[in-house]
């Protein structure tokens, strides 16, 4: 047994089970061992049920030997973001002012994970209600990013990137409401997909409401199909869910992707824009041209990217101060003070600026989607600026001053429910993950995620050694 199987994907794993040159009870007590060695300095995971992990490899191991896996995802380890309900932990939401109690029922991504034979083996850090785009909380502290452990992981999945960078497990579950998957997953170097709304269900409703989804997180994005191939299932707990489709994303995402017309935008508007970040991200749009042969062309972003932020800020404050009614105000001071100062800034807002949001919010979808009628991919950056200092909520920007527009590329895609993922696509001089964004139309994530497999394999890079890591 070697540290080296927790640097595996999950694909590689279950073709190791299936020839019996591996075990998953192998595979789970390496992951273990390196939890305990590497977690206690990232932060990454706030929960691990060792035993549980082991019992289910267990019996997981007993079907590969009758070669009756349950999918190829059995008996690989899964991490679950703490704003993800799973049964018997306690749904912390990354807050001290949740109830602690052991959750009664698994979210419905979680269940198909457990059907699938996956074993659910921790739980990963978030921000407070996963409400910034870092991940330090006051119940849990800061989350560490493995390329630099003075860098943030970003949020509000970043406990999920943390962990999977630094393999302690290849695939994990995240949430995103504005960028939550995508921004980590591009600061950690990871493929992360949120997919149209309502292709993976969610339970329970998320405080943000429709903005929010849940998705996979992995080092490549055939495990990101694995994934999918589990977690887009109907499931009657969610309002919104699609139906099923006959999609097999793990098949899929095989597709070749000459010919295919791409919009490349290097700005949604008037922001800041790291000169690292735009270089890596424009080469990798040529990538597309000169190497997968698809057709690139500059595009704007159809929306005013001012009218775009305003209204995604009044949906997301608007909700937040929900907390403010669900918790009593002599605990208050317990909240993460960013949470308690947005959720009170939510309070400003009158019933005409949620309605004029909700407009605006319709208009910006319609563009979007007269953008992909003509486009069959749009590339971009997926984050404005590199990882930034840990205990920080916004990155310094070049006049001293905090950069609040450093995340512009993400929430777009949260109001219009488009299908958004991220592929890495380079390092910076710092030694710091930069990752690209790729969007298409509604329902087709297949694309998305064969776009980031066929860029992938052709510009792959090598997660950070950890091996001389110590607590």
């Amino acid at each position: 047994m070697t540290e080296d199987l927790t640097q595996l994907s999950a694909a590689v794993l279950s073709k190791l089970y299936g020839k019996g040159k591996l075990s998953p009870v192998e595979t789970m007590k390496a992951i273990v061992l390196r939890t305990e060695r590497l977690n206690p300095t990232l932060n990454a995971l706030r929960h691990v049920d060792a035993d549980a992990g082991l019992k289910a490899a267990r019996a997981s191991e007993r079907r590969w030997k009758k070669d009756e896996p349950l999918s190829p995802l059995d008996g690989v380890p899964v991490s679950v973001k703490e704003l993800v309900r799973v049964k018997g932990w306690p749904a912390s939401m990354g807050s001290k002012l949740t109830d602690k109690s052991p959750a009664d029922a698994d979210a419905p991504a979680v269940a198909r994970l457990r059907e699938a034979g996956a074993v659910v083996f921790a739980q990963s850090t978030s921000s407070e209600y996963g409400h910034k785009g870092v991940t330090d909380s006051p119940l849990n502290g800061i989350t560490r990013n493995p390329w630099n452990l003075e860098r943030t992981p970003g949020g509000s999945s970043g406990g999920a990137g943390a962990a999977v960078a630094a393999g302690l497990g290849p695939i994990a579950i995240g949430t995103d409401g504005g960028g939550s998957v995508r921004i980590p997953s591009s600061f950690t170097g990871l493929v992360g997909l949120k997919a149209t709304f309502g292709r993976v269900p969610a339970w329970p409703p998320s405080l943000t409401g429709d903005l929010s989804n849940t998705g996979p997180m992995g080092r490549t994005a055939v495990d990101c199909a694995l994934m999918m191939d589990v977690i887009a299932e109907p499931d009657a707990r969610d309002a919104y869910a699609l139906p099923a489709d006959d999609t097999r994303y793990a098949k899929a995402i095989g597709a070749k992707l000459k010919k295919l017309r791409v919009g490349f935008a290097l700005r949604f508007g008037d922001h800041p824009l790291d000169i690292e970040v735009a270089a890596l991200v424009t080469k990798a749009a040529r990538a597309f041209e000169e190497d997968l042969g698809c057709a690139v062309e500059e595009v704007e972003a159809p929306f005013s990217y001012g009218e775009a932020g305003r209204a995604f800020v009044i949906h997301w404050l608007s909700a937040l101060q929900r907390l403010l009614q669900l918790y009593p105000e002599a605990r208050h001071s317990e909240f993460d003070p960013n949470l308690l100062a947005s959720a009170k800034a939510g309070l400003r807002y009158s019933l005409q600026d949620v309605v004029n949001a909700q407009a605006a919010r319709r208009e910006l979808a319609i563009a979007w989607n007269l953008l992909f009628a003509k486009y069959d991919l749009l590339l971009s950056p997926a984050v404005a600026v590199q990882p930034f200092e840990i205990g920080r909520n916004l990155p310094e920007g070049h006049d001293g001053k905090a950069n609040a527009l450093w995340s512009p590329y993400t929430a777009q895609f949260n109001m219009s429910r488009h299908p958004a993922g991220v592929v890495p696509c380079g390092v910076s001089r710092q030694g710091l993950p930069i990752g690209l964004q790729i969007v298409s139309g509604h329902y087709k994530d297949a694309l998305v995620l064969a776009a980031a497999a066929r860029y992938a394999e052709a510009h792959p890079i090598k997660f950070p050694d950890l091996s001389e890591s110590k607590p």
